[in-house]
This record gives C-alpha cells, sequence and structure tokens, in this order.
C-alpha cells in the first residue's frame, strides 16, 4: 500500500531537517528519509563555532537539536534506510523505501548532500575531526597560532590556504603535481604569502599521530624521498562529490554531477526542489544548506497551494 504525504523530503542534513521543520510548521504533511543516520556531514565536525545565535556545539549536538525540532512539528523521519527506486515522471513523486514501503507525494526536495572528495590513504578516515578537515570556515579558527597542512593544488586549495594563514603561524601546502590548476591570481597571491610554503609532486601517503593528527606523510614522486610535516591539522581540498548519482539522466545536471536549480530551489521537473551541498552554488556551509532548505520548503508550500487552487 502507497502511503501519501504533501511532500516528501530525500535527506535528513541541514537542508532536509530545515525543509521539514518549514514544511511541518506550514502544516505540510511531510515524510524525510535518509539512508545514514540524521545530521549528514554535520555529525562529523568535531565543533562549530560559526552558526548564528548558538554558541559553541558539536555538529552531532546541533543536528540532534535540528532533528528533534523537525520531529516537534510532526515532520515523520525515516533513516538508515536506502531508497530503492525513484519515479518523477508523473504529478505524484513516488520513492520505494528498503523495508518500508511505498511513498509517494505531490512535491520532493532533494537534500542529498554530497562528500568531499578523500585521498584514500591510511588513517585518513580515524582523523577526521581529529585533526583533518575538509572545511577552512568551518575549522580554521581552532588552528590559531600553529602549523598545519592544506592537501590540492586548484583555485579552492589556495584559496583556503590563504584564508587559513590568517589563523595558522605556518601553512604548507602539499600537491601531487609541480604546476597549480589554480588561477594565476590566486596562484601569486599564495606564493607571496609568508606564512604559505610548498611541497610539490607529492604523494601523500598517510597521515600519524596519537588521538590527534600530528604528522604528514608524504613521498616526492621523481626522488622518493618521503617527508614528515609535522602539523597540528591538515585540510584536504582536492574536490567535492555531490550525491547525485541516483537523478543522472532525470534531473539537469552541472558537468560535475551538481543539481542545476533556479533561486526557488526549482529544478527541470516541476514539483522536484534542490537544497544545500548537492546542487549547483559557490560555498557550502551550514548556513546556505538551511537557506536552501527554508526557501525549497517555501517554493513547495507555493507549489502544493497554487496545485490546490487550481
Amino acid at each position: 500500500m502507497t502511503r501519501h504525504y504533501d511532500t516528501i523530503v530525500l535527506g535528513a542534513g541541514p537542508a532536509g531537517l530545515t525543509a521539514g521543520i518549514y514544511l511541518a510548521r506550514a502544516k505540510v504533511k511531510t515524510l524525510i528519509v535518509d539512508s545514514g543516520i540524521a545530521g549528514g556531514q554535520l555529525i562529523l565536525s568535531h565543533a562549530v563555532a560559526n552558526y548564528p545565535g548558538v554558541a559553541e556545539t558539536t555538529g552531532a549536538g546541533l543536528a540532534r537539536t535540528m532533528l528533534r525540532q523537525a520531529k516537534s512539528f510532526g515532520v515523520e523521519v525515516i533513516t538508515q534506510s536506502e531508497i530503492t527506486r525513484i519515479d518523477l515522471t508523473g504529478p505524484m513523486k513516488r520513492i520505494e523505501v528498503e523495508d518500508e514501503g511505498d511513498f509517494e507525494a505531490e512535491t520532493l526536495i532533494i537534500a542529498t548532500g554530497g562528500v568531499p572528495r578523500t585521498l584514500g590513504v591510511p588513517f585518513e578516515d580515524e582523523f577526521k575531526g581529529r585533526g583533518i578537515s575538509y572545511c577552512a570556515t568551518c575549522d580554521g579558527e581552532f588552528f590559531t597560532g600553529k602549523e598545519i597542512a592544506a592537501i590540492g593544488g586548484g583555485n579552492s586549495a589556495l584559496e583556503e590556504a590563504v584564508s587559513l594563514s590568517r589563523y595558522a603561524s605556518k601553512v604548507t601546502v602539499i600537491h601531487e603535481f609541480d604546476h597549480f590548476q589554480a588561477q594565476p591570481w590566486i596562484v601569486k597571491e599564495a606564493e607571496e604569502n609568508p606564512k604559505i610554503h610548498f611541497l610539490m609532486n607529492q604523494r601523500v601517503r598517510g597521515f600519524e599521530g596519537n588521538g590527534t593528527l600530528a604528522t604528514v606523510v608524504s613521498e616526492d614522486k621523481a626522488t622518493g624521498v618521503v617527508n614528515e610535516v609535522p602539523v597540528a591539522g591538515c585540510f584536504v581540498f582536492i574536490g567535492y562529490e555531490p550525491n547525485t548519482t541516483t537523478f543522472e539522466g532525470i534531473l539537469e545536471l552541472s558537468e560535475r554531477r551538481e543539481i542545476l536549480t533556479d533561486d526557488q530551489m526549482q529544478t527541470n521537473v516541476p514539483g522536484v526542489f534542490a537544497a544545500g551541498d548537492n546542487r549547483q552554488k559557490r560555498y557550502r556551509q551550514i548556513t546556505t544548506a538551511v537557506a536552501d532548505g527554508t526557501i525549497a520548503a517555501l517554493s513547495a508550500i507555493e507549489f502544493l497551494h497554487g496545485r490546490a487552487a487550481a
């Protein structure tokens, strides 16, 4: 038996939970479905200090608060359940959830987020949130006066290295090639920054530490010389992977497989909206995710009202 909702939200990160809060407060019958646990990438943040109106907290703590708030308004939440089928072809958007059954709604908000691209080297997972970060804006201030590393050679890596130099006493940029892929202006700015140093043509071999990160180990690709860089933190900027594989061939995506939307979060399929880190955008922060979720929810409400009036 198919269960009916007004709106189904795919993803229980900050964007999805915010959408759920706004929808439920507007008396829109809402279901949130996530294959993982509520919070998404937020739960990996050891400390959150730049969320307006909230004193420093943990990412997991902020996620729990968002989830509790959404449920208090009547949002139904299914987590740790895989979506096995999605059909966006008709006026009703239909999904099938493993072990839960079939669901349908007139509107769908896709807030499946994404993940920073990882190096896949030994002990990277162990030191996530304990010295390894993928967000300079989130965590840069925690390394004030300390030596850190930034891995990558594109625009984001060098821009973030410059940003991190405002806090750190030294930033070592570790890059796999002997040249940068970044624009000349940011390369020049980084090279002229006295706090920034460079290790080029390096293959990162792994990370070391006792509970928290202490060393980045890399190898010179030309000579085989192993470098052990002592650091208090390491920021990895080698790309970002949106969780949009399911929607290839269904929704319009960018070259990077990000969902394309207008400023109302509307996709190319009527009644289907996207919010958060899976859509094409420049900045990926908790605050930008909740803003997307707010707009997507309000747009879904407007869509539902328009259909009811018709």
